[in-house]
């Protein structure tokens, strides 16, 4: 399970970064050259002093371009950030990942 090898200390939360579309609605397909940075995931663990931090496991989250410490697990991309620098929560939960 991905939060036994990774657990986020303080008021950091551990987020599975989304990737962008890469299809246009014109249908252009776009290279991952003019791509721009992702700016979406989902909260998949949060530090241990939960009672600072406004998100939950599942949340879908809004940060910036260029913020926190990449790490690539099980395959995927993921940013350890501490949840001040979160910027929004987005729509519904995603329970994919409980």
């Amino acid at each position: 399970m991905l939060t036994d090898e990774v657990r986020p200390l303080g008021s950091r939360v551990l987020v599975r970064v989304l990737e962008e579309e890469s299809v246009m609605p014109s249908g252009l397909v776009l290279p991952d050259t003019a791509k721009d940075k992702p700016q979406r995931g989902v909260v998949v663990a949060v530090g241990d002093t939960e009672d600072d931090i406004d998100v939950s496991v599942g949340d879908r989250v809004l940060f910036p371009k260029y913020t926190g410490t990449e790490l690539r697990l099980d395959g995927a991309d993921h940013l350890i950030l501490e949840a001040t620098e979160l910027l929004a929560v987005l729509g519904q939960r995603d329970t994919s990942e409980t």
